[in-house]
Formats: C-alpha cells, sequence, structure tokens
C-alpha cells in the first residue's frame, strides 16, 4: 500500500474507532441521564401513559387521573385529577403535562408512574402477563379532620398558614396555606390550563396563591419567639423556676442606647417571675434575658430548635432566621420576635412540639410509607429525633408556663376542656418600616389530654390585611384556629 492510501485507511479508522467510542458513551456512560432528561419527549409521554399511584390521606386517596380530552393532538392519554385540591396543594404540590411538577408529585414521581426501580420486578411480570402498568401510593401522615379545621380557619382571614406536628413522633398533621390554588386547574395542556395557570403567578395575583406559607415563607414571630428566649434562660441556668423573680426594670432602656423597650399597655412586668413575665408577655424582661445571655447563646438555644437548617419533610422549607453577630440592643430586640428574626409556621410548630415532648425534638415528615400498587410497603418512615433543645425538667417548666398563658393569659380562646390541658403563647408580630404594615396574628400551643399524652402541636399565623389594625393579635384571630385544629386531631383519636 502507497502511503496515501496508508494515511486515508489510518484517518478512517480514526473516524470509526470515533465513532464507536461515542455511541459507547451514549449508550452505556450517558444513557441514564439522556433517558430520564426533561428535553426528552418520551419521558413526557411515559409519564403520562398510564394513570399515576395516588397520595393518600387517611386511607383515602386525594388525587385521581382521567383521561385527557384535548382537541387536536395529544400524546399524554392520562392527566392528574384532584379531591379539594386547594385545601391539598400544599402536601400534594401540582403534576401538569404542561408545567412539571413539584412537592411530593416531584419527589416521589417515580413511585407514582410505577418507574421506580423497586417496581422493576412487578412490571416485568404485567409485561409478560399483558397487565397494565401502575404506580405505586403515597401514604401521608395527614389527618384530614386537622387539616380541614386549618384551611377553614384560614378562609376568613386573607392569608396565613398552619403546621400542626405529632410531638411524640414528627408527623404532619395538617398543613395548610391560604390563599391556595386548584392544581387540577393546569392539569392538561390546553389554551385554559395554560391560562389558568398564569392567572396563579405573582405578577397577575399579588396575594401569590402557588406560594406554600406553612415551608416556604418566613415571617417575624413576635412574642411566641418568647418561648425559645425562656427556654435559653432556663438551660443557661440564669433563671431556674417559673416563680423566680427576674432581674427586669421596668422601663428598661436596650444596652448602647437610649431607647427604652416598650411593653404593650400597662401590664406588671417589673421583675415578674418568669410565669408572668410569659402571661402577660412581657418585652422588657424577655428582651433584657437575650441581652444578658449574648448573641452566642441565644443563637445556639435557637439552633437546637432548627432555626437556620433547611428541612425536608421531605419536601423542603426554608431555614428560619436567628441572626450572629448582634450587639445587645439587637440580640434584645431579636430575643422578642423582632428586628432580624423570622420563622416559617412549620418552624414554630417545632419549637412547641418539642417543649410539649418534654424537650424531645422529632425531624417533621409528612410520608408515612410508600406503597407498590398491590400495597406492598415499599419503603416505612421511621421518627427520628433532631435534637434536645431543652431538659425534660426544664421543658415541663416551660409546659406549666405556657399552660398558665392559656388558662389566665392571652391565650383563653384555646382552651378546650374536657380534662383537655393546652398550653400556648400569643404573638403580634411588627412588620413593614416603622411598623407600617398591619401586624401578624400568631398563635402556638399544644394539647395534653387527660392520659398525659400530647397528641398535638400547633402554630398558626394569621395576615389578615382587612381586619382593624386594634383588633389584631394572635389570641384573637389565631387562638381560635388553633383550638379547632387540635379538637380535630383529639377528636379523631377517640
Amino acid at each position: 500500500m502507497n502511503k496515501p492510501l496508508r494515511r486515508i485507511a489510518i484517518f478512517c479508522g480514526l473516524l470509526v474507532l470515533t465513532l464507536l467510542l461515542r455511541d459507547n458513551w451514549l449508550q452505556y456512560v450517558k444513557s441514564d441521564s439522556l433517558k430520564n432528561a426533561d428535553d426528552n419527549r418520551r419521558v413526557t409521554i411515559a409519564r403520562y401513559s398510564t394513570p399515576r399511584g395516588d397520595i393518600i390521606v387517611d386511607g383515602s386517596p386525594i388525587t385521581g387521573s382521567t383521561e385527557t380530552r384535548t382537541s387536536g393532538i395529544n400524546d399524554l392519554k392520562y392527566k392528574r385529577t384532584y379531591k379539594d385540591g386547594p385545601m391539598w396543594a400544599p402536601v400534594t404540590g401540582y403534576a401538569s403535562q404542561a408545567f412539571g411538577a413539584t412537592q411530593l408529585e416531584s419527589l416521589d414521581d417515580k413511585i407514582l408512574t410505577g418507574n421506580d426501580d423497586r417496581l422493576f420486578f412487578r412490571n416485568t411480570l404485567d409485561m409478560i402477563t399483558g397487565k397494565p402498568k401502575q404506580g405505586g401510593n403515597v401514604v401521608t401522615t395527614l389527618n384530614a379532620a386537622a387539616q380541614k379545621a386549618a384551611y377553614d380557619g384560614l378562609k376568613g382571614h386573607g392569608k396565613g398558614a398552619v403546621v400542626a406536628l405529632e410531638p411524640s413522633t414528627g408527623k404532619i398533621l395538617a398543613l395548610a396555606s391560604y390563599p391556595s390554588y386548584d392544581p387540577g386547574s393546569f392539569a392538561g395542556t390546553s389554551k385554559a390550563d395554560g391560562d389558568a395557570r398564569n392567572k396563579l403567578l405573582k405578577d397577575k395575583d399579588p396575594n401569590d396563591p402557588t406560594l406554600n406559607r406553612a415551608l416556604r415563607e418566613t415571617y417575624p414571630p413576635g412574642s411566641t419567639f418568647k418561648i425559645v428566649t425562656a427556654a435559653a434562660a432556663l438551660e443557661n441556668g440564669l433563671y431556674t423556676s417559673a416563680e423566680q423573680p427576674t432581674d427586669s426594670p421596668d422601663p428598661w432602656t436596650m444596652p448602647g442606647t437610649r431607647t427604652p423597650l416598650p411593653n404593650e399597655g400597662d401590664i406588671p412586668c417589673k421583675n415578674a417571675d418568669m410565669r408572668q413575665a410569659l402571661r402577660w408577655s412581657c418585652n422588657t424582661v424577655f428582651g433584657k434575658i437575650g441581652a444578658d445571655l449574648g448573641n452566642a447563646k441565644m443563637l445556639a438555644e435557637a439552633k437546637k430548635f432548627g432555626f437556620t437548617e433547611y428541612q425536608d419533610t421531605p419536601v423542603r422549607a426554608y431555614p428560619s432566621v436567628f441572626s450572629d453577630n448582634m450587639n445587645k440592643s439587637q440580640t434584645a430586640q431579636s430575643s422578642i420576635g423582632q428586628f432580624n428574626t423570622a420563622a416559617t409556621p412549620l418552624q414554630m410548630a417545632m419549637v412547641v412540639s418539642a417543649v410539649a415532648n418534654d424537650g424531645k425534638l422529632m425531624k417533621p415528615y409528612m410520608v408515612d410509607k410508600l406503597q407498590s400498587p398491590n400495597l406492598d410497603t415499599l419503603e416505612q418512615t421511621q421518627p427520628e429525633e433532631l435534637s434536645r433543645p431543652l431538659s425534660s425538667k426544664n421543658a415541663q417548666i416551660l409546659q406549666s408556663m405556657m399552660e398558665t398563658v392559656v388558662q389566665q393569659g392571652t391565650g383563653k380562646n384555646a382552651q378546650i376542656g374536657g380534662g383537655v390541658k393546652v398550653g400556648g403563647k400569643t404573638g403580634t408580630a411588627q412588620h413593614g418600616v416603622n411598623n407600617s404594615g398591619k401586624p401578624y396574628a400568631w398563635f402556638i400551643s399544644y394539647a395534653r389530654t387527660s392520659d398525659g399524652s400530647a397528641p398535638v402541636a400547633v402554630a398558626v399565623v394569621v395576615e389578615d390585611d382587612s381586619a382593624n389594625r386594634d383588633d389584631i393579635s394572635g389570641g384573637g384571630l389565631a387562638a381560635p384556629i388553633a383550638k379547632n385544629v387540635m379538637e380535630a386531631v383529639i377528636n379523631s383519636k377517640k
């Protein structure tokens, strides 16, 4: 072979080798990522070629599937349907042929579509026997009665959110956000679906109904944060009992300033003991506790309750905020739930849940188990301890203080009766420049039944733009909602 022909042969051989290498790279290395790529139309066709499995609450599905009926060409056979969609949207998210999926619909998509690797043998057997492919189910921890009480309670109050937890396990019993949306209204690909989705965008609706306020909105927690401050005082030995008088002058000027920290109205806060300080919600007492302990100790206690960390439920909740590098006056304001302090409703439910559970904070979760189409359990969630923000002794001291708030203080609207003890804390949090916006109304609470168990802890926040400013209070707006949620949980266990 002469030299030119040899060079051409070598060049052609290199081209063939390159093609073989590229072909093997695509088939064996990149195959999974290409198969599951969002831009791969076959993935979407496969996802909606069969009915999805269901999301289950109290043994009943809150989702379904129906055949798509759209004029023109549509190769997506089934679309998602929802029962009481707006009420459950903060839990389910949406599965849309046009707009993808969110929350549980996205996180557990492989189970719901039947494409999870754990279903391989069942899918193979069904293919051999000619049975249609089926999706598995996502069984939640939610309590339907509690969710309804939460959602209905929020309806008449503009905007807000409710989270209820089972303190002993961390199970999420209610997760409500208002205003909400119907995920079934844009589950397909029609123009009507697109229009329905567009109406929900924040630039079209400033109330932002698709925002999950329970997990992804942080608010100044106001006086509900005094529970964290009281815990820090007890855990650091600054005060050791509910009856110990505090070293708290009234008025009290914040360190490094000429500004007194005001209390709300003419209330007995001078050197009040811890019980009465929480009952009357004394800013001077809890602000001074924060300043006396300092930023580092307050931040450490807040972190024990879950502040500054993402919480995966498995739907991700945004971190709540307690700042570092604050001076004493900033720490004082932060310790009464103002300045930079901000919390999700989930976070404040975690705070009260840890107190109710004798100081043990359990990881919050909303998926109890994943099921195969024949209802075999593929995965079971086990309760997991996150931290111990308080000793059992100090948690019980704080419980007795919170029960005084409901029996004799600002939380009377949460009383249940019938042998049920309720502990709680109200909060009315300022917001806006120079407190120009209407306050947020908060209430956090737990219920303890006659057998000594605490089946539920609740956090409620209400943003009621239509209410008169003077009528906005945690005890007036938020406590009745918390009461109804707690009663719903207790009655469901009878």
